[in-house]
């Protein structure tokens, strides 16, 4: 009997010590889900998949941070850079109440045409890649951002590049699409300002696959320069038919064409290609160093490529936004609406009245033995070696 009450007292005493044990214990986080939107396969799927990677990181280190209210989770979904499917993604994202915000798309011609989606879905959508810009300029929704800048400081700053380098007459070409519309209408407007004259203008489809002709006819008319508005498919078949045609006169593309595939692709034929892209070049973002390492130490198999870090600021950007205000998409909007943050890898991150990142920097880059190189550090730059279309 006595055996008994002292087995009943101890197990009591077990109850309460484990009881206590336990209401001291931390409280499971809340789990908050976001939504990443690129394209994931198809030709420009290492663009997506450089920003999708980055965007996790950015979650990553944020759940392994103690001091954050939430735990975060992604859901990744597949624009394929094609307008429908980018509409039927956003839906996706939209039509699931778990998802608090999303950082949404790389090209234009998708970006520009979801938005309307984001907007009457109420889902804050900030823009990671894509550059036309009416994305943003061309409507008043809180629910639409962009974490980098806009083709037109891009194409202002190529435009002054290659006047300065002597270029004075150029032929244009670019796709269809208002990514391809927009760089046309940007690169003109400053082109025609400085000084320079257009010889021809050319639109092609984004599956068209022969160029010939409009390469013939470019050819005859001998500019200094071609200037392409578009993205890596296009611009490597371009590129190759106008080596098969043994064309002298400079090759410069915009920001779409500013990635490892252009170079792979092309070979010995990317040689002297210049490529534009809002922002300082990666290694030399203020946080550019500590980006690269955390993600080389991750072991993604690719590179996170040209907008990857603003990508990773996207992620930071909303994630901040959820911490404050908490997980409603509607407070989540309006605060991201108004993102001001001093510190990100990318510098200072101001939004304008329209939710635009104010971004005075543009970088220009050439294809040099393979790579991508800051055209001031480049053997081009130094004298070392002569453009093709001043040689």
């Amino acid at each position: 009997m006595f055996s008994a009450r002292k087995w009943i007292v101890g197990l009591a005493l077990l109850v309460l010590v484990l009881s206590s044990v336990a209401g001291c214990a931390p409280k499971a986080k809340e789990t908050v889900k976001l939504s990443f939107i690129g394209p994931l396969t198809g030709p420009h799927a290492a663009m997506g998949i450089g920003g999708r990677n980055s965007f996790m990181l950015a979650v990553k280190q944020r759940n392994e941070d103690p001091d954050t209210k939430y735990q975060y989770e992604v859901e990744a979904i597949d624009d394929e850079c094609k307008p429908d499917v980018g509409v039927q993604a956003a839906l996706k994202a939209c039509g699931d109440p778990k998802i608090i915000a999303s950082a949404s798309h790389y090209c234009s011609m998708v970006a520009i045409t979801t938005a309307d989606t984001f907007h009457n879905c109420g889902l804050s959508s900030t823009v990671w890649g894509a550059v036309l810009p009416d994305i943003t300029y061309g409507n008043d929704y809180i629910e639409v951002c962009r974490s980098n800048g806009t083709m037109i400081q891009q194409n202002q700053v190529h435009a002054q590049w290659a006047w300065d380098q002597g270029f004075r007459t150029v032929c244009i070409m670019h796709d269809v699409t208002d990514y391809g519309r927009g760089h046309l209408e940007y690169f003109s407007e400053a082109w025609e300002a400085l000084g320079g004259e257009i010889l021809s203008v050319d639109g092609v489809l984004i599956d068209q696959t022969d160029f010939t002709a409009e390469l013939t006819n470019i050819k005859a008319l001998d500019p200094d320069m071609i200037y392409f508005g578009g993205l890596t498919d296009r611009g490597v078949a371009i590129k190759s038919q106008f080596e098969k045609l043994e064309m002298k006169c400079q090759f410069d593309g915009t920001s779409g064409i500013k990635n490892e595939a252009f170079n792979e692709a092309l070979g010995p034929d990317a040689e002297g290609v210049m490529s534009w892209l809002e922002g300082a070049p990666m290694e030399k973002l203020p946080g550019g160093a500590r980006f690269l390492e955390a993600y080389e130490k991750e072991g993604y198999e690719q590179p996170p490529e040209a907008y990857g870090p603003f990508a990773y600021v996207a992620g930071d950007l909303i994630i901040d936004a959820i911490e404050e205000v908490g997980p409603d998409r509607k407070k989540v909007a309006e605060r991201i609406d108004k993102s001001d943050k001093e510190d990100t890898i990318i510098g200072p991150v101001t939004f304008d009245d329209h939710g635009q990142n104010i971004m005075a920097l543009v970088t220009g880059y050439v294809s040099q033995d393979g790579k991508w190189v800051v055209w001031e550090d480049s053997e081009y730059a130094s004298g070392k070696r002569t453009l093709p279309g001043l040689q």
